[in-house]
């Protein structure tokens, strides 16, 4: 156990750590070095990119870290950015957060107009249905991506949800390309939306932000090109406010 929690402090120090390197600081044989950091793999502790490579701090030692420091703070930095969001666009924009598969959303400003996509606050969606969860899918490392649709199903909510995996993963690739996300009814019928991912300071993804669209003014991935400019914005600004508290 104390090697293990010495592991952990070691990769969080370093950012990255090889089996070889972890034996010699531990003072142990390389096999016992290796399981103890495939056992921290398994666990999602640390996560590897590729076979052999070194280790790196996994999504649950990030999400530890944003616990501590309080998804309200989080919240807090966005927010003022979701008001921009609004501002500029007339549409709603929301703060969500990658949980197992799914995404939870967090925080919600709503549009001034009449006919708009209400406050979405606490509703939890698949996360290959919505922008918001894809744009943070695009942005995980592959082992981490494998490691948690390990049996590579896909649950539709609509007619429009991508339903298989080889179809996903080439949208997720699409997305790295482009760096933001876009859902065209694929979570709930009538709903649209543009979407980035927000990075810590190794580039894992710790929530995304969107703007949510009604379908009627935003039928087609093309209409959703002129909310892009106003997320990539709120991105930027939104990433540097966090890494000045990270």
């Amino acid at each position: 156990m104390d090697n293990a929690l010495r592991l952990l402090e070691l990769i969080g120090e370093r950012h990255a750590l090889r089996v070889s390197d972890a034996a010699e600081l531990l003072a142990v044989a390389p096999s016992t070095a290796h399981r103890l950091l495939n056992s921290l793999r398994g666990r999602g502790f640390v996560l590897q990119d590729k076979p052999n490579g070194a280790y790196r701090p996994g999504p649950v030692l990030n999400e530890i870290g944003l616990a501590a420091i309080g998804r309200i703070d989080i919240r807090r930095v966005a927010h003022p950015m979701l008001e921009d969001l609004v501002e500029q666009t007339q549409e709603t924009a929301s703060l969500s957060l990658l949980e197992g598969r799914n995404v939870r959303f967090v925080d919600c400003v709503e549009s001034p107009r009449s006919v708009r996509v209400g406050s979405r606050t606490g509703v939890v969606l698949p996360a290959h249905c919505t922008a918001a969860g894809k744009a943070i899918l695009a942005a995980l490392p592959p082992a981490e991506l494998t490691r948690r649709y390990a049996d590579r199903e896909l649950t539709a909510r609509t007619d429009s949800s991508i339903s298989d995996w080889s179809a996903l993963e080439k949208e997720l690739d699409e997305i790295r390309d482009a760096g933001f996300a876009v859902n065209i009814e694929e979570g709930e019928a009538g709903v649209s939306a543009v979407s980035a991912a927000l990075r810590d300071l190794t580039s894992a993804p710790l929530a995304s932000i969107a703007v949510v669209v009604p379908a009627n003014r935003m039928p087609s991935a093309q209409a959703a090109d002129s909310f892009v400019p106003a997320v990539l914005r709120a991105q930027e600004s939104i990433q540097e406010l966090l890494r000045s508290q990270l």
